[in-house]
């Protein structure tokens, strides 16, 4: 079954630029597909937190919060996350920061999942799915 119409890449300066051959998200249609987050810094490339579990959430949901809204939508149009831990034990603490973005009305669909290793030793790393309208 054919798009309605031809990926579309979205790119901005306000969320860290891709390490290799992948946009930030792409549009397909009515969809937005992002691509995973870490807590880099977009102004500096450098990792923010020095470990802190709930700082680097934090950077990384900003960080997506900046490619969603480059695609002119929001938090709220999101229907799927992947969440990738570093140490399962960091949930609770995700989480409740987690809850701080995506808590309000419809929480989209979720993943969560422990992995051995994350680029640039990150702990944490979120991607996503939204409608656009």
């Amino acid at each position: 079954m054919p798009l309605a119409s031809v990926p579309e890449a979205i790119n901005t300066a306000a969320a860290p630029a891709p390490v290799g051959p992948y946009n930030q998200a792409v549009k397909a249609g009515a969809l937005l597909f992002c691509s995973g987050q870490i807590a880099l810094d977009p102004a500096t490339g450098g990792m923010v937190g020095d470990g802190d579990v709930e700082a680097e959430t934090r950077q990384v949901l900003a960080n997506l919060a900046a490619v969603l809204a480059a695609a002119g939508c929001s938090a709220q149009q999101v229907v799927r996350t992947t969440v990738f831990l570093a140490d399962l034990a960091d949930f609770a603490a995700v989480n409740k920061i987690y809850a701080e973005s995506f808590g309000a009305g419809v929480s989209p669909a979720r993943a969560c999942v422990q992995v051995a290793a994350l680029p640039k030793g990150a702990r944490v790393e979120i991607d996503c799915i939204a409608v656009l309208t």
